[in-house]
């Protein structure tokens, strides 16, 4: 279809349009040369970003659970271990089979869930196995911050393996009464344990710890589950599924006198947990020990409950005391790029949010990505998705911005690491590996994090 007539106010919103294009790095733009609002005015020095520490965060009853040893070059060390339950099959009072019965093998089994950060080519794993000293309970939450407690002078099982999260592979199953079968089964690591500790917790144990699940559990108590730190390579982090399938899975052989057959039993683990802990590279400690309004050059977001940063706009109000108070934000885009270089070899996170505190300091969703505001862009228009070609995350905050600029009192403003499969939210997790480097507000450098704003200066 061609137009053949525009009106006279069509072809002055086309004028102001294409004016803007000559230079992206204005903010706000006027209607001519004497009413233009241009970056002198404000500017990424006018954006104050912070690094800081995320909060706790409760990794108990996790879809996706970390382990991890990971030395990154650029931020640290980061180190996730696990701890998870142990219960009776079928997690309640246990008999013995009759008869004479011997390991064949007992392995912990943990399957896999979606997601690996770190080297799968040089890095050579080695994890570890010890009883805890401590159980778990239902219904506690228990954050990364917590030390389990477990008994290391007694390694009950230990494997060394490469990543090789997506393969799947090939067991022989014992079936009762029959012939062993091959099965193909999911991907998963398997660990071999000790067979004297099945014999101390099952077979040699009393009858009063195989009468009761409670009991069971509160003598046994499970197990902490950590990787070698002297491992070949940077390393990297794992995720688990520990709600589906984990497990000790028992093959054993029974001799009642007349035949010998195969058969198998599993130990179950039902609650886990894991703890996190962070060791920050001296460039990064330098940046978490700014806590003054300085600006920072470098912005570092970094998942597994690691790091988020502090955003504010502390000269949005130049704007109305420039121009008056009769401004509507068009369009407001916060632009962050990564920093050349720290792309390769491991990729940046997926997704960033933005989000605020309410009056009481409680999370919050910007306007722009609050469902029911019908200022609201909607999950995919709000952004927050990393663009490998741009190697950028671009953020629409117009409606907060406008707020902002009408008074609005900003309690703190962040950007923090979120799953890129869950739309709106804001909570700090433990469940997305990964980080970003990304430059702050560094003059000198053409990719430092920018506010382009649109606005119509509104007729009195």
């Amino acid at each position: 279809m061609k137009f053949f007539r525009l009106d006279l106010l069509t072809l002055l919103i086309s004028l102001f349009i294409l004016n803007s294009c000559k230079n992206q790095n204005t903010i706000g733009l006027g209607v001519n040369s004497t009413t233009q609002l241009n970056g002198t005015l404000i500017d990424t020095s006018t954006i104050i970003v912070n690094t800081i520490p995320e909060d706790s965060v409760v990794t108990s009853a996790l879809l996706a659970t970390p382990l991890s040893y990971f030395k990154d070059p650029l931020f640290g060390t980061t180190e996730a271990n696990l701890a998870i339950d142990l219960n009776l099959p079928n997690r309640t009072a246990y008999v013995i089979p009759p008869g004479t019965i011997s390991i064949d093998s007992a392995i912990l089994v943990l399957r896999y869930a979606p997601g690996f950060y770190g080297d799968s080519i040089a890095s050579r794993y080695k994890v570890n196995v010890y009883q805890l000293t401590e159980r778990l309970f239902p219904g506690s939450k228990y954050l990364n911050t917590k030390k389990w407690k477990y008994d290391s002078s007694s390694l009950l099982g230990t494997r060394s393996f490469f990543s090789r999260t997506g393969d799947s592979i090939k067991i022989i199953q014992a079936v009762a009464g029959g012939p062993d079968t091959l099965v193909k089964i999911p991907p998963q690591l398997r660990i071999p344990i000790n067979p004297n500790f099945i014999n101390n917790v099952l077979y040699n144990a009393s009858t009063t710890q195989l009468s009761s699940n409670l009991v069971f559990t509160n003598n046994v108590k499970g197990l902490y589950i950590t990787l070698d730190k002297n491992q070949s390579g940077p390393g990297g982090t794992f995720m688990f599924a520990l709600d589906s399938a984990a497990r000790i899975q028992i093959y054993y052989k029974n001799y009642d006198g007349t035949a010998i057959d195969t058969a198998s039993v599993s130990l179950p683990s039902i609650l886990h947990a894991a703890e996190i802990k962070h060791t920050y590279s001296t460039t990064v400690q330098a940046e978490l020990n700014n806590t003054t309004t300085t600006s920072g050059k470098a912005i570092y977001l970094q998942g597994l409950g690691g790091l988020r940063t502090r955003i504010s706009f502390p000269y949005l109000k130049n704007i109305v005391k420039s121009l008056g108070s009769n401004i509507v934000i068009n369009r407001a885009e916060l632009v962050i790029t990564a920093a050349p270089g720290s792309t390769i070899p491991f990729m940046p996170v997926r997704k960033l949010t933005i989000y605020r505190y309410d009056l009481a300091n409680q999370r919050a969703l910007v306007e722009d990505a609050t469902p029911g505001d019908p200022r609201a862009f909607g999950t995919t228009g709000f952004g927050g998705f990393y663009n490998a070609p741009t190697q950028q995350y671009h953020f629409l905050l117009t409606a907060y911005i406008q707020d902002l600029l009408a008074g609005a009192t900003d309690h703190g403003t962040f950007i923090g690491v979120v799953p890129n499969n869950i739309n709106n939210t804001i909570a700090a997790t433990a469940q997305v590996d990964g980080r970003t480097f990304a430059i702050g507000t560094d003059k000198t450098s053409p990719y430092r994090i920018k506010l382009n704003l649109i606005y119509t200066k509104i007729a009195k």
